[in-house]
This record gives C-alpha cells, structure tokens and sequence, in this order.
C-alpha cells in the first residue's frame, strides 16, 4: 500500500521517466544510507559490512522495497530494547509496505512466549494490526480490486523466476500442485524453526533469528525476484554474532552475486538477445543461491545452539517438556 502512495506522490515531482527515476534514486539512497547508520548502532562491530556488500549496490534501484526494509530494522531495534510498542507500529508501516516482514510475528510470537510477556505480545499484534488496518482499509474499501490484485496475484502464480520449483521445472521435474506444495513446506519449515527456537537454551533475539526466517521463507516461496537480497543482507549482517562467520556471509553474497547476473542473463534470451544464459544454467545458478542460502542459515543455527548458557531465565518450558513430560500424568 505504501509502496503505491510513494509512486504516486514521486510522480508529480516530475517531468518525465528518467526525471522519475532519479529522484526515486535519490529517495532509495538516502534511505540506504540511513539504513547503514542504523545498523551501525545495532551491531558496531559489523557497521562497514552493509555498504561493502556488492548486493546492495546491484540491486538498490530495482524496486522500492528499501521503503519497507526500513521501518522493518528499525521495528527489530525496537523489539530487541524492549520497546515493544514502537516495534509493533514499525512493524505494521513495514507489512504496509510490503507484505514479506508479516512472517517475523512468528519469531516475535515465540520469544514473547518464552519471556512469559503474553500481555506484551497480545499489544503487540493489537498495534501491528490496527497499524495495517488503519493504512489498507481506506483503499481496500475504495478500490478493491486494485488493492486485493497483488495478494491475488501472489496467490496464483505458479513457478516464478528465481524459486526452487522454478529452476526443478527448468531441469525437467515437473510436479503438480505448486500452490499446495509451497504451502506445505513453508508450513514444515516454519514448524521446525519454531521447534529450534522454543529449544534454545537462551532466549534468542528478534535480530539473530530474523534472517533464518526469512530467508526460509525465500527458499520455499514461488519466486525470488533480484531485490529480495536487499532484505536478507541487513538481517544477515545483524545475525552476525562472531567474526568467525563472515566468511559464511562472503560465500553467501558471492552466490547472491552470480545469481544476480544470471537472472539478467537468461532474461536476456527471453527478449530475443543475441547471447543469453540457457534454461541449465540459470537453474543451477538458482541451486547455488539456494544452496548458500541454506549453508548461511545452519552456521546461523550452529552458532546459537555453541552459545553458553547466560544467566537469563527460561520461563518457559521446552517443546521436549511440552510433548514428553506432560505425558507422565497419564497411566
């Protein structure tokens, strides 16, 4: 929703399209450098990777999704200080703009949970939704069917580029069902992160576990267009909690990096080019981000589960006390 009121109200800041792209431009790298400030504050020790990170830069002025990446770091600040109702306002700006950050209410959720804040976490989903309310009902009551097209869209497409069902039917495994398919894994994958985050010996924050979510979500969705790199490398940064990782991190950026100039190419024999990527090759760069993907995310998790016990209480049982211990009341 937000997304469409800042092409709207940029369009008659101008004259013409390259007019509209330079001041989005401006507008993007502002917010970037903005970004970078914060991320200084809430990891010091990794302030320089952001605006070293060549994904940033390839990617930046694609769309307008730093609009909602934003408020989403700032929402994930917030949270980790305790300022829970400032992050849920955040939070709701941020799933205004781009639907995406509405899976971080999982993690949110849990750690909630953990903490034994039930009132806290009833607040905050109150807020985040009254927030998204307040910005989408007046459209969604006015135009509906332009407001309901993108989650339509969403809802139907099938193997789009970039995803791993995608880059499976490129290399002849054709499977029916999609739609079915992605929700069924997304649901297992969201099942065992939350399984690993109610195990943890300690409670873990909002930053070390936002990347592994949605990252997640990325693999098993039916599309990964090019800029959504630019929401995993601040979560990534920020996940970062030992300097012995960045060379996952570096692995990580490189795949980015060649799936980025993979997607371009192969699109390049979709228009007619005289050169382009063939349809193996483009599926195998997917695999590869997929791939590193994946390897980033479980340095990710083995760091945590290495973490020593701090002297922060756990309030909550495990899931191994829920599932097993309960059933000792039973003969």
């Amino acid at each position: 929703m937000i997304t469409g009121v800042v092409m709207y109200a940029t369009s008659w800041l101008v004259n013409s399209p390259i007019s509209y792209f330079n001041i989005n431009a401006l507008l993007l790298a502002l917010i970037f450098i903005g970004l970078t400030l914060l991320l200084g504050i809430i990891t010091p020790e990794n302030r320089f990777l952001l605006p070293l990170a060549p994904t940033m830069f390839i990617s930046l002025f694609i769309n307008w999704d730093l609009w909602a990446i934003a408020p989403m770091v700032l929402a994930i600040y917030w949270f980790d200080r305790q300022k829970y109702s400032h992050a849920a306002l955040a939070l709701g700006i941020s799933i205004s703009t781009k639907f995406i950050p509405i899976f971080l209410l999982l993690p949110i959720a849990l750690i909630l949970w953990r903490k034994d804040k039930l009132n806290e976490l009833v607040k905050f989903i109150a807020i985040t939704s009254i927030t998204w309310l307040a910005i989408n009902l007046p459209v969604a009551l006015t135009t509906p069917q332009g407001w309901w097209r993108f989650y339509k869209l969403n809802l139907e497409r099938g193997p789009d580029w970039g995803s791993l069902w995608y880059a499976l039917n490129l290399l002849g495994v054709k499977l029916a069902n999609i739609n079915y398919l992605t929700l069924l894994l997304l649901l297992f994958a969201l099942v065992v992160i939350s399984i690993y985050l109610l195990d943890m010996r300690n409670n873990p924050t909002l930053a070390s576990m936002s990347f592994i979510v949605l990252a997640t979500v990325m693999v098993v969705g039916k599309v990964y267009s090019p800029q959504y790199v630019l929401w995993l490398t601040p979560l990534a940064i920020i996940a970062l909690t030992n300097r012995k990782d960045q060379y996952a991190f570096w692995l990580w950026q490189g795949a980015e990096v060649i799936y980025h100039v993979a997607i371009w190419q192969h699109l390049a024999t979709v228009t007619g080019a005289n050169f382009g990527l063939p349809e193996s090759a483009y599926a195998l760069a997917i695999l590869v981000r997929i791939g590193a993907s994946a390897f980033f995310i479980a340095i990710l998790v083995r760091r945590a589960l290495q973490t020593k016990v701090t002297s922060e209480p756990k309030t909550q049982p495990s899931s191994d006390d829920f599932l097993f211990e309960s059933s000792k009341s039973y003969p």
